[in-house]
């Protein structure tokens, strides 16, 4: 047993994540198990989207993610399913040319008013660069 604090904490921590991480293999074993009873594009997309949550939460890496979801799409095409097709995105509305909003004018800006010379940086001299000739 700990008996640092932080120590404690992190076991407690590492109960917390092993329960949850096992959660996520579940559902992924289970989608994977529906989809391979039932090869439909829906089970299909289902089984993707749970390998690649696990990805994003870093529970299997992406390319592991990427690999088993390329072996359920070669099951899915075996069984003759074809994947869900992705949701088209509407094109909004042609405008006509002669509708085309105006655009309005920007205001005008007020000119930034002038910074004037205090007395002590208009004392100062420009720095000037001595010569090899003379240091001699």
């Amino acid at each position: 047993m700990p008996i640092i604090k932080s120590a404690k904490k992190a076991a407690r921590q590492a109960v917390k994540r092993t329960a949850h991480n096992g959660e996520i293999k579940r559902a992924i074993k289970a989608a994977v198990k529906t989809f391979k009873l039932n090869p439909t594009a829906e089970n299909l997309s289902k089984a993707q989207s749970e390998y690649d949550k696990a990805a994003k939460k870093g529970l299997i890496k992406k390319n592991t993610a990427s690999r088993r979801k390329a072996n359920l799409a070669k099951i899915a095409k075996a069984a003759g399913t074809k994947p869900a097709a992705k949701k088209a995105m509407k094109a909004p509305a042609a405008k006509s040319v002669a509708k085309a909003p105006a655009k309005k004018a920007a205001p005008a800006k007020k000119p930034a008013a002038k910074k004037t010379a205090t007395a002590k940086t208009a004392a100062k001299k420009p720095a000037t660069k001595k010569t090899a000739t003379a240091k001699k």
